[in-house]
């Protein structure tokens, strides 16, 4: 694909990982830009801190920079990966009471010291994550949306879904299966604009 290769925001997540794995700051630049918004209004959900989530930001996109090489695609969007690493420091985060700053240390970065702008420009990123995110959410069929709010959102259990739609669980795990694939590629559309 010979089209603007140069302009690395037209790369999809992968050949960006693996430039980036390569040493193409640019390629990692532009990644990063791709999820900052996502990760962002993942991780301020998540702890409800705007500090500690651009605290865990930080970690997590140095994370994803020294495993970069190491990125299998399984679909066009690395957002699910990316989140999956902000997953697992948050969760580290807790179990320690403190955010791990392993991988901002093997890349020799010094810690965030964030003043008010930085934090209100950490609010309008994960604004615009939530945004993005709840559009996607809301162009799904009804019954769809609402399984996937109820199973993702507010991780209720299949057999909690089904009573509250009158319904088996089945029936559920298809509604959140469809609507899951249905926002994967919506993700993938967006990525590759």
């Amino acid at each position: 694909m010979a089209v603007h290769r140069n302009d690395r925001a037209l790369w999809a997540d992968a050949e960006l990982l693996a430039a980036a794995a390569a040493g193409d700051g640019e390629a990692f630049a532009a990644f990063y830009r791709r999820h900052l918004a996502e990760v962002l209004a993942y991780l301020r959900r998540e702890t409800g801190d705007r500090e500690l989530a651009a605290d865990l930001a930080a970690e997590v996109f140095a994370a994803v920079l020294l495993s970069a090489g190491r990125y299998q695609p399984q679909r066009d969007s690395a957002l699910a990966w990316v989140i999956g690493i902000a997953r697992h420091k948050l969760l580290m985060s807790w179990r320690r009471g403190r955010v791990q700053e392993r991988a901002r240390r093997r890349l020799g970065l010094e810690p965030l010291a964030l003043d008010d702008l930085d934090l209100e420009r950490v609010d309008q990123l994960a604004d615009a994550g939530v945004g993005r995110l709840e559009e996607m959410l809301d162009g799904l069929p009804a019954l769809e949306r609402e399984a996937v709010r109820w199973r993702v959102v507010d991780e209720l259990g299949y057999d909690q879904i089904a009573g509250r739609m009158g319904c088996s669980a089945l029936v559920v795990r298809k509604r959140v299966s469809r609507g899951l694939r249905r926002l994967r590629d919506q993700l993938t559309e967006v990525s590759r604009a």
